[in-house]
């Protein structure tokens, strides 16, 4: 076998020119069936859910406005293990001592819950109490100033 001898084993078959004419088999849409946005170079369809996304109405305000409102629920056993005897709970103690965190410049908001024993003789300031607490807190002799 010499060299002039060899042949493809398969035709060498060119791919079809599409958009020369009518003639050519692949004229005016050029295989792609249709005209506008989807006859075009890399076209996407948007979904049908966007659309009713982009009809509903937005929500107004930045997503955290209320955080500085928000009460931060504090126990009386965690008041016991904190604080000693004669001290003063206020929401500035409190945060002094790591028991809630605030964001700089707001004031926090504190509720003393009734969860936990306590012994010690505290005075609470700026706090709302609830009514457990209130008790056990009195029964300790501490006491509830506003």
């Amino acid at each position: 076998m010499q060299l002039h001898d060899l042949q493809r084993k398969t035709a060498n078959k060119g791919s079809k020119r599409i958009g020369r004419g009518r003639a050519s088999g692949k004229g005016k849409t050029s295989g792609r069936g249709t005209k506008g946005q989807k006859a075009r170079a890399g076209h996407r369809i948007r979904p049908d859910v966007r659309e009713k996304i982009k009809k509903l109405p937005k929500l107004r305000g930045y997503a955290f406005a209320s955080i500085s409102e928000r009460v931060h629920p504090v126990n009386l056993g965690v008041l016991e293990s904190v604080f000693s005897a004669g001290d003063t709970v206020s929401p500035a103690t409190l945060r002094e001592r790591g028991v809630v965190r605030g964001r700089k410049g707001k004031t926090l908001a504190v509720k003393i819950l009734g969860t936990g024993d306590i012994t010690k003789k505290l005075t609470i300031k700026g706090c709302t109490v609830s009514a457990s607490a209130k008790e056990k807190i009195e029964k300790a002799g501490g006491i509830l100033s506003s």
